[in-house]
């Protein structure tokens, strides 16, 4: 079996040592995710491509491969590909090993679609591409029920490749992420809340070859951190476990209450980013990281109007990126569906929101620097002093031991409720039915989950349930430590 894969474009078009050294990084990033998943490859570098091979050939270590590939940066393409070295009769190149090939792949999928045959030649060749489009597209006609030709918009296209003596035959092509391998460019710090913005943003730079830690400002408690720490393994491990990352996690609690007891009502937003970028820079100093990373977009809220942002700028020497920044909210949120965050993200409280009741647009930077003067400058470097940090790694690790001490239920019995916690927007749109189920069904998002336990019933067995079984884990789990007994998780689909 063997997976051909194409690099991004943009390294493609870089000098001959930057796109060497690209290359190299990805194949070596390849090798080091491939083999901690035990997938039995090889992974060789070309210049216009990278093989990966396998001795082995089922369909599940070819849906295992993909998954990977789809998901790691600097990937723009990948195809199984099938080779034969191309046969001559008499002198003239013989095209039926070739359509033998494209037909043991394509005749079933082909079957009442429109397809076109494209031909990309490299050598000295007695025949052209286009002699070779004309026979294969002639015999897929002949052998294809209802199958028809259209060269301008085609359900499918069948690429073949003859590398001189070298013919590939290409399956379907499936998207990468694009970007830079990790960790092409420099190392980032990226402020992560776990909502929608900031693991969109953080997802960016990650796809753009940035080694990216995270650094988290609790203002909910452990609860909070649990959940903004399954982001950050989440996206570790699907876009960047090439490479060790770390979680900081600074206790904001303190410094919130100060800016609500010293701090104008209008001003506290703009004040609490601006702490918040201080911190952050003292962590990406000690990491050594060239930028800090926000999620912020453009008039969103009300201090990231260009005046605040501004202003907001001003309390950290390092640069700032803001990924999204002209994005509209609904594209974020798409972006975040489409890379696994959503779920999550739904399911957070935005406490940075709640601070202010009136929040100036146009912040003025003498009535900051007044306002700050009547806070504790040593506050910051405290509460940075004392961060956790841990190896993103970890995390799962940590996760997945204490999560086996939490039952996994697939059939319902007796005394049973299904509690749902997933957000109401979601829940609304697939409502779990209690007839369909044969057990009753309650609904409290996850971030009401704490409050509101006490006061169900404690005879009652609840098993949480929510759509990838991520969060259902962690709220039990969070329940249990609180010495409850009667939770566990609901999963209709464990066998």
């Amino acid at each position: 079996m063997k997976f051909i894969i194409r690099l991004h474009a943009e390294i493609t078009i870089k000098s001959d040592s930057v796109r060497k050294r690209f290359g190299k990084v990805l194949v070596n990033n390849l090798k080091n995710i491939l083999s901690r998943k035990q997938l039995p490859v090889t992974v060789s570098w070309h210049w216009d491509r990278i093989d990966l091979t396998s001795a082995e050939n089922t369909p599940e270590l070819a849906d295992k491969i993909s998954d990977e590939l789809m998901r790691i940066p600097g990937i723009a393409w990948f195809s199984r590909s099938h080779e034969l070295a191309l046969a001559e009769q008499a002198g003239e190149a013989d095209f039926g090993p070739i359509l033998e090939q494209v037909l043991s792949c394509w005749q079933q999928r082909l079957t009442g679609r429109s397809f076109a045959v494209r031909v990309k030649r490299k050598g000295q060749h007695s025949f052209s591409s286009q002699d070779l489009e004309r026979y294969i597209g002639g015999g897929l006609l002949a052998h294809v029920d209802n199958a028809r030709v259209n060269l301008r918009r085609p359900d499918t296209e069948v690429r073949i490749e003859v590398d001189r003596q070298v013919v590939r035959v290409f399956e379907d092509k499936q998207p990468g992420i694009g970007g830079f391998p990790l960790p092409t460019q420099e190392t980032v710090l990226s402020l992560l809340s776990g909502g929608f913005d900031s693991s969109v943003a953080s997802f960016q730079l990650l796809r753009r070859g940035a080694r990216t830690h995270f650094c988290f400002f609790n203002l909910g408690g452990d609860q909070h951190e649990t959940g903004v720490q399954q982001t950050a393994y989440y996206l570790w491990q699907q876009y960047a476990s090439s490479h060790p990352l770390k979680f900081i996690s600074i206790d904001f609690a303190p410094v919130v209450t100060e800016i609500l007891e010293r701090v104008d009502n209008g001003l506290m937003g703009v004040v609490l980013k601006r702490q918040m970028l201080r911190a952050a820079e003292i962590v990406a100093d000690r990491l050594n990281t060239a930028a800090i990373v926000t999620g912020e977009a453009l008039g969103q809220v009300s201090s990231q109007t260009l005046s605040n942002l501004s202003v907001i700028d001003e309390a950290t020497r390092k640069l700032v990126l803001r990924p999204l920044i002209v994005m509209d909210k609904q594209d974020i949120i798409n972006i975040a569906q489409q890379i696994g965050t959503a779920d999550i993200a739904r399911s957070m409280p935005e406490y940075c929101g709640v601070i202010s009741v009136k929040p100036t647009v146009k912040a003025d930077r003498g009535a900051i620097a007044a306002a700050e003067a009547q806070l504790d400058s040593r506050l910051i470097e405290q509460q940075v002093s004392a961060a956790n940090v841990v190896d993103v790694r970890d995390i799962g690790e940590a996760a997945a031991a204490r999560v086996e001490s939490v039952a996994t239920i697939s059939e319902l019995g007796n005394n049973m409720t299904v509690l749902d916690i997933r957000a109401n927007d979601v829940q609304e749109l697939a409502p779990l039915s209690a007839e369909e189920l044969g057990a009753p069904v309650m609904h409290i998002p996850f971030f009401r989950l704490a409050s509101k336990f006490t006061e169900l019933d404690p005879d009652t067995t609840y098993l949480l349930y929510c759509d990838r079984g991520v969060m259902s884990q962690i709220q039990a789990l969070y329940l249990q430590e609180q010495g409850f007994r009667n939770v566990a998780v609901y999963n209709p689909k464990k066998m």
